[in-house]
């Protein structure tokens, strides 16, 4: 099996196949400018609490980051929506794995910007065994730091492609969060994170998977 990067380098090679330069001159010129922003070094990190959140779930039921962590540690992942392929592939990639992370006591949840309905789509879809949870507005993304506005030029080029995000994200179409993993312990704070300005690039479930056995490492020898 190819690791997650050479599958995301293959969507890449494809859209640059398919997308005119035009438009693809406004996506790398807006992913510089988030690059350049320093957003990713604003996000919540390694030794933080991580802030709390109630979301709803594909079926519309509240799920809380504390009725999780009473369970195990937690993977936190956020996504961009089920229109992004870079958000698919990483999500099919989780669920190959995701027998692995709660073999190790963990739980999978993912978040993104999108209603319900969207996420009921997508778990279907793509056979998900986790929770795929709503972050309408991105509020709970704001916490961890991690939300941001599209600029008009990157919201014109979503928009030709057919990116219903107004619909989609019920009424916040500019507001996305950076592709972001965290392994949560059982106290509530951040073990490990992997956070990216570029929507191209995510975590390893070969990494997540380790981090999880570091915690399981760290538990047994306070045992």
């Amino acid at each position: 099996m190819t690791d997650l990067a050479t599958e995301l380098l293959a969507i890449s090679a494809t859209r640059d196949q398919h997308i005119p330069v035009e438009m693809r001159q406004v996506m790398d010129r807006a992913a510089q400018e988030l690059a350049d922003s320093g957003q990713a070094g604003r996000a919540r990190t390694v030794g933080e609490p991580a802030p709390r959140f109630s979301l709803p779930c594909a079926t519309g039921a509240l799920v809380t980051l504390d009725d999780l962590l009473a369970e195990g540690p937690v993977v936190l992942t956020f996504y961009r929506g089920a229109w992004c392929p870079y958000c698919n592939l990483a999500l099919r990639a989780l669920q190959r794995h995701h027998a692995d992370i709660t073999a190790r006591g963990g739980r999978l949840v993912a978040v993104s910007p999108q209603i319900p309905d969207e996420s009921l789509t997508v778990t279907e879809k793509h056979g998900l065994t986790f929770d795929v949870l709503s972050d309408l507005g991105s509020d709970t993304a704001k916490r961890y730091g991690l939300a941001f506005d599209l600029s008009d030029e990157l919201a014109a080029v979503y928009d030709k492609l057919g990116f219903d995000l107004q619909c989609v994200n019920d009424g916040h179409p500019r507001t996305l969060p950076l592709p972001a993993t965290y392994v949560i312990d059982r106290s509530g704070v951040i073990r490990w994170a992997f956070v990216d300005t570029d929507y191209a690039a995510r975590a390893e479930p070969a990494d997540i998977i380790a981090a999880l056995d570091m915690l399981g490492e760290i538990g047994n020898g306070m045992n």
